[in-house]
This record gives structure tokens, sequence and C-alpha cells, in this order.
């Protein structure tokens, strides 16, 4: 009986044995199932990025090569594969931001581009009782009134000699002459207050002095919120026969009495170009000295190893970081070099110097409104603003073609 119940223990035990075997076999099996499905999963997903990846790179440098050689892709196929696509999730997430995007287009279409309908009258004999509809069309009759081109033909018949003829020309035709003042003083006002706030955020740069540096940096950019009015009358005063300035010159002896600097022509646009550098310099260095800050201290750390000083560092380092930014602000600036000023002209010109100092828009006041001939205004406007235009168009061609940035 003790045998036969040893025997059935033993049983039992290699049944219990064998049977705990083949569970652990079988998850044994599982584990290495799934180990290789992970696996093959994981070589899928890297094959797949990889793929994606290399087709990425590849589109990419096929666009490119396409765009820079023209050889293997049409203009619409590099579009098409330039072209990001907008979904439908995408546009109900930014409804915010297409909302306000679209109150500005509205703004922009009211207040700019509703208005040039009034370009017409450049080409009526408009009056204020019949309107834009019912005035004369006389074509270009205004332009042919403010150019006066039969004074520049008789010079030409009378002294044979181009720059002559052009000479008598500006000094006879109003506008001729105002097209003259308004093209300098914009040049002068250009070269002194874009060379300044260049100059002037480097040197700022260079100090290390942060308290000193920020006292500096927010005297300069207070005129800026200073009115015209305000600045001409500080401007005036300095230079008139009490002021500051004649007091100096007395002084030191280098003249005896007063002098009015309003009464010769030659000072008027040098004192012009003062008085925009003055205002405005401190403000427009403001995103020259942000350019700078942007620049890698490791570049001036490896030029400082090299044996670079301070104006090495200026030279290789600060001025070809902050270049495009310079070429942007001057393209805009150049298409503002009409826009020299009306203020500072308006308020600091008189009769001894009105040869000089009337510029377009100012002239647009006398005969737009002073003479009520609306669209002798509005021609002069349309002539400003067309220059502007391909004065941009041009400068922006000649940075593009040169490798600088563009604009457009």
């Amino acid at each position: 009986m003790a045998n036969e119940a040893d025997q059935i223990v033993n049983t039992e035990e290699a049944a219990v044995e064998n049977e705990i075997n083949a569970e652990a076999e079988t998850m044994e099996t599982a584990a290495e199932a799934i180990a290789e499905n992970v696996e093959t999963v994981t070589e899928a997903a890297e094959s797949t990025e990889g793929n994606a990846i290399d087709e990425a790179y590849e589109v990419e440098n096929y666009a490119k090569e396409a765009y820079e050689h023209k050889s293997t892709l049409d203009d619409k196929q590099i579009k098409a594969l330039s072209k990001k696509r907008i979904s439908k999730g995408e546009l109900k997430r930014q409804w915010i931001l297409l909302l306000i995007g679209f109150i500005f287009v509205l703004y922009g279409l009211l207040f700019y581009y509703l208005p040039l309908g009034g370009w017409i009258m450049a080409f009526q004999n408009y009056k204020l009782k019949t309107g834009l509809l019912h005035s004369k069309f006389v074509g270009f009759d205004k332009f042919k009134f403010m150019f006066e081109f039969d004074v520049f033909e008789w010079g030409m018949e009378t002294t044979g000699n181009f720059f002559k003829a052009m000479k008598i020309w500006i000094d006879k035709v109003v506008f001729v002459r105002t097209i003259r003042n308004t093209i300098g003083m914009g040049i002068l006002n250009l070269v002194t207050t874009f060379i300044m706030a260049i100059v002037f955020a480097i040197l700022l740069n260079e100090v290390r002095n942060k308290l000193g540096k920020r006292l500096v940096q927010t005297i300069s950019y207070l005129p800026h919120f200073l009115s015209w009015i305000i600045v001409c009358g500080i401007v005036h005063d300095s230079l008139s026969s009490t002021g500051i300035v004649n007091d100096i010159l007395r002084l030191f002896h280098i003249v005896d009495d007063s002098y009015n600097f309003f009464a010769h022509p030659a000072w008027f646009w040098p004192i012009v170009a003062f008085a925009n550098v003055w205002k405005e310099t401190g403000w427009n260095a403001i995103i020259y000295l942000a350019a700078i800050t942007a620049i890698d201290p490791s570049l001036y750390e490896a030029a400082e190893i090299d044996g670079a000083g301070r104006w090495g560092k200026i030279r290789y380092i600060t001025l070809p970081s902050i270049a495009p930014t310079i070429v942007i602000l001057l393209v805009m600036n150049i298409g503002n070099l009409l826009n020299c000023g009306f203020e500072v002209q308006y308020l600091l010109g008189n009769g001894l110097v009105q040869d000089v100092s009337q510029t377009i828009d100012i002239y647009v006041l006398n005969w737009g409104v002073g003479q009520m001939d609306y669209s002798l205004g509005t021609a002069a406007g349309i002539f400003k603003s067309l220059v502007a235009i391909l004065l941009i168009v041009i400068f922006n061609t000649v940075a593009k073609k040169m490798g600088q940035e563009s604009l457009f």
C-alpha cells in the first residue's frame, strides 16, 4: 500500500512538473514571438522613417536644383512642391487670427486703396460743384503745366547747351525747382541720418558701463517724441541773432556781429539735415542695436583669440553681421527719399530762402489747397508716389543682384 501511494504521489508530481514546464515553454515561445514582432515593427518603423527622410531630402534637393538650374522642373512643379496646404482644422484653430487679419485687410482697403480713386482728379479740371463724375476731362494738361517743357525747349534754342538749358528750366519752373529741393534734402537727410544711426549704434554697443549705456540711449531717442514744432522752435532760437550759436561765435571772435543763418540759402539744407539727425538718430539706432545683440558672442571671442582689437571686431564681425539689416532699411528709406519733410521746411523757411526750402508737399499745399486747384495737387502727389515706387523697385533689384537681402 505504501509503495502504491508513493507511486501515485510521484506520478502527480511528474504531471505537475510537466505541466509547469509546458507552460514555461509556451510563455517563452510567446515572449520570443513578441520580441520578434517588436523587432520587426521597430525595423519597419525605422525603415519607413528613413525612407520618409530620404524622400523628403530627395524632394528638397530636387526642388532646389530645379530652382537653381531651371533644368528638371518647370515653375508650376516647383510651386506645387513648395506649396503648403492649409487644412480645414487649421483654419478652425486659427479663426481668431484670421478675423484680426481680415479687419486689418479691410482697414487697408478702405483707407489706402479706395481713396486711390481720387487720382482721377489729376486728369480732370476738378470743381467741387461738379464732383468727380462730372468734372471736365483734360488728360495730361496738369502734368504739362507742372513741368512746362516749353521752357526747357526755349532754353535749348537760346543757349544750345543741355546743362545751361537745365539750369534755366530749374530756375524758372516752380515744380521742377521743388523736385530739386526735395531730392537734394532727401539725399542729404538719408545719408546723414542713416550713417549716423549706424555709427551711433556701434559706438553705443562698445560702451561697457551698462548704466551709462542705458542713460545715453534713453537721452538719444527722447527727441523723437518731440513734435517738429518744438524741434524747429529749438533750432530757430539756437540759430537766431541772440541764440547760443551766435553767442559762442562772438565769444571766440569768429564773427563780430550776429550771423543770420536763415537769410542765406546755402545754410538751409544743412540746418534741415542737422535737425533730422538730432531728432531721429537715437530712435533709428534702436533696430541696429537689436541686430548687434543678436550676434553670436563666440564670434567676438574667436576674433579676439586671433588678435583682433575693437576696430577689427567692428570691421570683420559687427558690420558684416548687420549688413542684411542695413540693406533692408536702406531700400525702405530710399523709397521715402521724396518724403524729406514738410513741417521743418515750412516752419524754418521764409521768403529769403524760398527757392531752396519749398518741397513737393509744400507745393501741394500752396497750389492744391491755397489756390483750390485740387487737380494740380493730385497730379503732384501722383508723381511723388510713382517716383517712390520706381526707386524701391530699382534699388531692391540692385540689392538682389548683389546677393543681399531684399524686400521682395
